[in-house]
C-alpha cells in the first residue's frame, strides 16, 4: 500500500507527531477589515473570515476539530461522512473532494481546510480562502489549537485541550491502579488484508494510551512502530507485538479469519479476555470528538464502567 493511502486510511485516522511546535497564529483586524483575520499558516498569512459560516473540510482528520468548535460545515470528505460518530451531525452536508471543483463552487464556501498533499490547490484557492496542514507537522493537541486560531476560537480550543489532558491523565492513574503499573498495551488493526501495529501518534487511541495515560508499550512495538507511527506485520508474528492488553481496531468488512487461528488464540491477552474490539471507523481519528469517544471506550473496557 502506498504511503499516501496509509495517511488517508491509517492516520486520518489518525492521525500527529509528538512534541511538535505551534506553527500558526492569528491577528484580528490585521487585514484592515473587521470581519476578517489573518491566520499565519504553514505557507504564510491567509486572510480568512473572522466568523466563518460555510466551511468545507477536504481532509478527514480535521473535520472533528471544526465540529467540536461548533462551526457550520457545508462540505466534507468521504472519510468523514463514513465515520459513525459524525454521521448524525453531518446529515445533509455535501460530500466533496479536491476534485469536486464545480460542486465546491456551487457550495460557495467562505473557508476551505485541507492537507498540503491535495490536488488542485491553486484552483481551490480561487474558490475560497484555503488553509492546508501537513499531517504529522505538529502534535495532535497543538493541531486543535491551530484550527481554533483559524476559526477565531483559540480560547475555546485551548480550554478543551487543558480539560482533556486532565481527564485523560486521571483515567490513566485509575487504569494503572486496576491493571498494574507494568502492564503493557498494544493497538493493532487489520486493514486491506494487512495487519498493522501502531506507535503513540497514529490515531486509534494511541495518543491517549501512551502519551496521556502513560501506559506501557511492548518493547517490540516500540522498536518497530514508534518512529514511523505504524508497522505492517504478518499474523504469525503478532504474538511478538502483543501487550498484556490489546486494542483491536477492527475493520468489519475485511478478512479477520486470523483471529480464529491457533497462533492468535494462544496469545495471552486473548486467552485472558484482554482484547478490546473497537469499530475502526469510529477509532481512526484524533480530533476532540473522537478523543472523547476513545476516552469513554477505554474507561468502559479497562475499568468496566460506563460514562
Amino acid at each position: 500500500m502506498k504511503k499516501t493511502l496509509l495517511i488517508s486510511a491509517l492516520s486520518l485516522a489518525a492521525l500527529s507527531a509528538c512534541g511538535g511546535e505551534e506553527t500558526g497564529s492569528q491577528a484580528a483586524g490585521e487585514s484592515g477589515s473587521g470581519d476578517t483575520i489573518t491566520y499565519e499558516s504553514e505557507n504564510g498569512p491567509v486572510e480568512v473570515p473572522a466568523d466563518p459560516e460555510r466551511v468545507v473540510v477536504l481532509a478527514g482528520s480535521y473535520t472533528g476539530n471544526v465540529m467540536a468548535l461548533d462551526v457550520d460545515l457545508v462540505g466534507v470528505d468521504p472519510w468523514s461522512v463514513e465515520n459513525p460518530n459524525f454521521q448524525e451531525e453531518l446529515e445533509g452536508v455535501e460530500v466533496v473532494s479536491d476534485e469536486s471543483l464545480e460542486k465546491l463552487i456551487e457550495l460557495d464556501p467562505d473557508l476551505i481546510i485541507g492537507s498540503t498533499d491535495m490536488n488542485n490547490i491553486d484552483r481551490l484557492e480561487e474558490i475560497a480562502p484555503l488553509v492546508t496542514y501537513t499531517y504529522d507537522n505538529v502534535d495532535y493537541l497543538t493541531q486543535h489549537i491551530e484550527i481554533g486560531k483559524l476559526l477565531n476560537k483559540e480560547d475555546e480550543a485551548r480550554e478543551w485541550v487543558e480539560d482533556f489532558k486532565v481527564r485523560a491523565s486521571d483515567l490513566g492513574d485509575r487504569v494503572k491502579e486496576e491493571i498494574g503499573d507494568d502492564a503493557t498495551v498494544s493497538v493493532f488493526e487489520n486493514f486491506d488484508k494487512q495487519l498493522y501495529i501502531f506507535g503513540d501518534n497514529w490515531g486509534r487511541g494511541t495518543e491517549i494510551l501512551y502519551q496521556e495515560m502513560e501506559l506501557g508499550m511492548p518493547e517490540k512495538v516500540e522498536e518497530m512502530a514508534l518512529e514511523d507511527g505504524y508497522y505492517a506485520l504478518s499474523a504469525e508474528v503478532l504474538p511478538e507485538f502483543a501487550g498484556d492488553y490489546m486494542i483491536f481496531s477492527k475493520v468489519t468488512d475485511t478478512d479477520n479469519s486470523f483471529t480464529e487461528t491457533e497462533t492468535y488464540q494462544n496469545i495471552p491477552a486473548v486467552k485472558n479476555g484482554n482484547v478490546f474490539e473497537a469499530e475502526a471507523m469510529k477509532f481512526y481519528f484524533n480530533d476532540p470528538l473522537t478523543l472523547d469517544y476513545q476516552l469513554e471506550f477505554f474507561e468502559e473496557h479497562f475499568l468496566g464502567t460506563e460514562s
